[in-house]
C-alpha cells in the first residue's frame, strides 16, 4: 500500500510539474505572403501612396486576365522612355533592370523596387545615372489602368524590364 501511495504521489507530482512548467515555443517567424511582395519601407517609399484593400489583397496583374495594363497602350510607354532616357555614351553597361511596383485601386503607383542583373541573370550594379533615370521616368507614368475583381477596384503588382546594351535602352518588357 505504501508503495502504491509513493508511485501515485510521484505520478501526480510529475503531472502537476509538467502543467506548471512553461513550455518554450519557438518564435514565430514572419514571412511575406508571396515571394516578391513589397512591404512599405518608410526610408524609401513616399507616405502619400496608399493601398486600398490591404497588403494581403494586392494581386498580380496577370491573375486578373489582363496583359500589361497601360491606359494608352505600350507604344506610349515606349515613346515616353525613348524621348526622356539619355543613354550614357561610352558606357559598357549591359544587362537587365527590373522595376517592380504597385498600382493601387485609383491607378496611382508606389513602392518601387529595382533589381539589376547581367544577361546571365547574375546580380550586378548599374551606373547610378541609368537607374536614377529609369526610376524617375517610371514614376512619372500616370496611365496605369484601374483593374477590377468582382466589380471592386483592386491593387496590383506591375513591373517593367529594361534591356540595356552599352548604356543604351534597347528594349522594354513586358
Amino acid at each position: 500500500m505504501k508503495k502504491n501511495f509513493i508511485l501515485l504521489s510521484i505520478l501526480l507530482f510529475s503531472i502537476l510539474w509538467s502543467c506548471q512548467t512553461e513550455k518554450k515555443v519557438p518564435e514565430k517567424q514572419e514571412y511575406l505572403r508571396w515571394v516578391g511582395d513589397i512591404e512599405q519601407n518608410d526610408k524609401v517609399d513616399t507616405s502619400d501612396f496608399k493601398i486600398c484593400n490591404g497588403d494581403d489583397n494586392i494581386l498580380q496583374y496577370f491573375n486578373l486576365g489582363k496583359g500589361p495594363v497601360y491606359k494608352d497602350e505600350k507604344l506610349k510607354i515606349l515613346h515616353t522612355f525613348n524621348s526622356k532616357y539619355k543613354s550614357t555614351r561610352g558606357s559598357n553597361e549591359n544587362g537587365l533592370i527590373r522595376i517592380r511596383f504597385i498600382v493601387n485601386c485609383e491607378g496611382k503607383t508606389g513602392r518601387f523596387r529595382v533589381l539589376q542583373s547581367d544577361y546571365n541573370y547574375q546580380e550586378k550594379e548599374f551606373d547610378k545615372e541609368i537607374i536614377t533615370q529609369l526610376l524617375s521616368i517610371t514614376k512619372e507614368i500616370e496611365q496605369w489602368e484601374v483593374l477590377y475583381k468582382n466589380e471592386t477596384p483592386v491593387d496590383y503588382y506591375m513591373y517593367l524590364i529594361f534591356k540595356i546594351s552599352d548604356g543604351q535602352l534597347t528594349e522594354i518588357l513586358p
